[in-house]
């Protein structure tokens, strides 16, 4: 397909599209500001616009605003925050009606690295210690890290706020290879990261006398049940990576919508991915093809199900791409 379909109406579409992207890109813009943008198709042809299919980006709990009706499709990164609404714990009270469109297939890890002379071999050390860190994390409070560090630290009943109240501080950033992480970190002042996007700040962060916390099983367990699964990162994958090391998944962005979305608009929304597949910023070495982005594999893990829609979709296509 023509990556700019032919007509004027298009040509305008297309203007807007760059428009959006710019103003949502803004890097002054905070997080949790104006940053998020939502895709809507449908009729202008008269004195009011008529949506038919709306779809956008945002934090994990729009998942109530696609339920309820009020998109029709939404991303979330990653596919655990999407499980947990629809097991209906963690951040979210009951179960939700989610459905899976497809997974935009992404490698990625959630890794805790503290400095090896920290006096850190738990995370219940730190409480127990009361120990006044610097750690790193994403300014963004909606962030998923944000969900899963709360989670993680509830089960040894203390947050980062206590670390704070310990002396510590917390040194917010905005990706995870922003200057206010990566400069402390080559200067010896940063004790920990908690994140994900490992690619970026894992290697520079073992180059500099870091090292990957191990969770227990007890912690594995408490994640596990809330959606999360125990992954790892094999020794050698990075530089200064000298073990095995055992972690959480964070890999994996669904499209998803509601359970009672009609069949043939999901149908639709899959084929036109799969149109538009030489146009889609794929991550690299992440993506092995179509049929992948509706199969639980390394880079799209599927703890929800499909729509009947991409079910069908998927078996009547995808094997054959």
């Amino acid at each position: 397909m023509e990556s700019l379909p032919r007509g004027a109406n298009f040509i305008r579409s297309k203007m807007l599209w760059e428009i959006g992207l710019h103003i949502a890109g803004n890097p002054l813009t905070p997080y949790g500001g104006n940053r998020d943008m939502c895709i809507t198709v449908g009729s202008g042809g008269g004195d009011q616009f008529k949506p038919s299919l709306r779809l956008a980006t945002g934090s994990a709990i729009m998942a109530e605003d696609v339920a309820k009706g009020a998109i029709e499709m939404a991303f979330v990164n990653p596919s655990a925050m999407l499980t947990q609404a629809y097991r209906g714990v963690g951040i979210f009270k009951k179960p939700l009606p989610v459905r899976v469109v497809a997974v935009y297939p992404s490698w990625d890890r959630f890794v805790i690295a503290v400095k090896a002379d920290a006096g850190v071999r738990s995370l219940k050390d730190i409480k127990e210690k009361r120990l006044p860190l610097r750690i790193s994390v994403r300014e963004d409070p909606t962030h998923s890290t944000h969900v899963l560090i709360d989670q993680l630290l509830s089960l040894h009943g203390f947050s980062l706020k206590d670390i704070e109240s310990w002396g510590g501080k917390i040194v917010t950033c905005g990706g995870p290879s922003d200057k206010r992480r990566i400069e402390p970190l080559q200067s010896g002042e940063m004790d920990a990261v908690f994140d994900e996007g490992i690619r970026t700040w894992l290697p520079v962060a073992l180059e500099n006398g870091l090292v990957p916390l191990d969770l227990t099983e007890e912690e594995f367990s408490h994640v596990s049940s809330l959606g999360w699964r125990k992954t790892s990162i094999k020794a050698g994958k990075y530089p200064n990576l000298t073990r095995d090391h055992s972690c959480i998944d964070f890999g994996g962005w669904p499209i998803y919508t509601r359970e009672s979305m009609p069949e043939k608009d999901v149908y639709d929304v899959c084929a036109a991915i799969a149109a538009r597949d030489a146009e889609m910023p794929w991550e690299q070495s992440a993506y092995h093809g179509l049929a992948q982005l509706g199969s639980d594999t390394e880079e799209t893990p599927l703890d929800v199900p499909l729509h009947p829609g991409a079910e069908r979709w998927f078996r009547d296509h995808a094997a054959k791409k």
